[in-house]
């Protein structure tokens, strides 16, 4: 046998494959490489990448070379509005994809880019290919751009004028990088858009207005014929309005959370809530009243008893948990009241409130947190709010960009004022970001914590005001300042449905030539 043979080598593979979440990272370093030119804020976040996927999985994909992200593709689903003037940061909801129509005739480019190092591997073509079978296979009536310049700035005293610009690389005359490439990959200009990347200075902020129309659909037929249909999708929510009341030990307290989740377990709801803060139950086990800083302390030491004790309760009745709130010490002191999620696979998520209270910081020492993210669970993708973040609106249209469709808000409020602020801001936040939003507080009292004395809730499950929902935007509600438990059916596929074709349609609405919600990630990496 000759040893010196080589034929059955392994060699490096070039894959192009759907991207998945495992692929985020890979991306961002990509995105980060590619437009370093361009800045940071031309580079897509975390957040923004989730999105791509939650919104049109089947549009998005990658080039993996040696295992690594060395091409990337993002695509999404739109109206002829992408044949009209606009600009990319509208187009794309601010890079979230969130415009997404599932039933769009046009494939809507949003975009491609290739590691440098790996040029001469014709990557951006298998991307562009992948792109026209995806809209081929969706009998789409073609695929839409803008596409960046990046030599008019340099040609502009040759050119005069951005169209002329195009003309000229049309014509052959002048040489793009990136627009011969398009053109010689089947798609043609069909005009300029101005602003189209403000912060593109090669481009001069221009983008080329770019189509390939679907030679196999004829363009007035209706597309997305092959568009599987989606079976109507629900999920079951149970609001726990829970009363506080002095406890003897931690396995009381569990004995009576475990009650509730048993019960809401029986008419087999997919989510339980529970309200912000009703962990401070376990304080009154000591029957003397401590100061914050002892409060705090005491509390820490049972958080990882909290979170044992609410994953295994949601594994075991198979539904998942808000498992309301708990303040949480982080390792270089810092005190946040964190939201712990418990999903039924077992695995465990945590938001921390974004917008501690003036009483949260007075008596506690609270801390707000930086970052605001989306929970994919088996129904859905979900986001959570606690109590005050909800009368900040930002932080509401942050996680619907990013696919949430039920906005979970745990509350603890003190008297019918307080919580008139919360359930009216809910319902705003429902009717704009046509989702559902889900509230959940404490009643009774716990005489002997700060600032727990008294407490005020009627728990909720709020709907946008159309058609499909409840009349009166209410779902289900419970009694005022009753211990009790609220259930609903909310019907997911009705969201997508008054967000595409609604009495009004606030999501495709929205002005972001004229404004946006520009979010930082404190994440980034450097």
């Amino acid at each position: 046998m000759n040893t010196n043979d080589t034929s059955a080598e392994k060699r490096p593979k070039l894959v192009v494959r759907p991207a998945e979440p495992a692929d985020i990272p890979g991306i961002r370093a990509l995105n980060q490489k590619v437009y370093a030119s361009l800045g940071d804020h031309a580079s897509y976040n975390e957040a923004q990448l989730r999105a791509h996927q939650h919104h049109f999985p089947d549009g998005q994909f990658v080039a993996l070379y040696k295992g690594a992200v060395v091409g990337h593709c993002a695509t999404f689903r739109i109206g002829d509005a992408a044949l009209k003037p606009h600009d990319w940061e509208t187009i794309t909801g601010r890079g979230y994809a969130s415009r997404h129509e599932p039933d769009g005739p046009w494939l809507y480019g949003m975009d491609i880019n290739v590691d440098p190092d790996y040029r001469g591997l014709r990557i951006g073509q298998r991307l562009y290919a992948e792109r026209r079978r995806l809209c081929e296979h969706l009998r789409l009536k073609g695929i839409v751009f803008g596409g960046r310049l990046p030599g008019l700035a340099r040609r502009w005293k040759q050119a005069g004028s951005a169209e002329q610009y195009v003309a000229l690389v049309r014509e052959g005359k002048i040489r793009d990088l990136v627009l011969s490439f398009q053109i010689r990959n089947g798609f043609e200009p069909i005009g300029v858009l101005p602003g189209y990347l403000p912060f593109d200075h090669e481009s001069r902020g221009f983008g080329a207005h770019m189509i390939w129309r679907n030679p196999r659909v004829p363009q007035d037929e209706v597309s997305g014929q092959r568009r599987l249909v989606r079976k109507a999708r629900s999920a079951r929510v149970a609001v726990i309005q829970y009363q506080l009341r002095q406890i003897a030990s931690f396995d009381e307290f569990a004995a009576q959370v475990e009650y509730f989740v048993d019960a809401v377990a029986d008419y087999k709801a997919d989510f339980a809530v529970f309200p912000e803060l009703f962990t401070l139950q376990l304080l009154s086990i000591e029957s003397r009243r401590a100061k914050a800083a002892d409060a705090i302390a005491a509390l820490d030491a049972y958080v990882e008893r909290f979170k044992t004790l609410m994953s295994r309760l949601s594994v075991a009745y198979n539904v998942n948990i808000i498992g309301g709130s708990i303040p949480t010490r982080d390792p270089d002191g810092s005190v946040f009241n964190t939201a712990y999620v418990f999903l039924r696979d077992g695995s465990v998520h945590q938001q921390q409130k974004i917008h501690p209270t003036p009483n949260e910081r007075y008596w506690w020492g609270i801390r707000g947190g930086g970052e605001a993210t989306v929970i994919d669970t088996d129904c859905g993708r979900i986001g959570v709010m606690v109590c005050y973040d909800s009368e900040f609106p930002e932080l509401a249209r942050h996680l619907v960009d990013q696919g949430a469709q039920i906005l979970f808000v745990p509350f603890c409020t003190d008297e019918r004022q307080s919580y008139q602020r919360v359930r009216y801001c809910c319902q705003a936040r429902a009717v704009e970001n046509q989702c559902y939003v889900v509230m959940a507080g404490n009643v009774g009292n716990l005489p002997n914590v700060d600032n727990m004395d008294i407490q005020y809730a009627q728990s909720c499950i709020l709907t946008p005001c159309d058609f499909p929902f409840a009349r009166d935007g209410i779902a289900a509600d419970t009694t005022p300042n009753a211990e009790m438990v609220a259930v609903a059916d909310l019907q997911l596929d009705s969201l997508a449905e008054a967000r595409q074709h609604g009495t009004v349609q606030n999501l495709r609405d929205r002005r972001f030539d004229l404004y946006s919600v520009a979010w930082r990630d404190q994440r980034r990496a450097g």
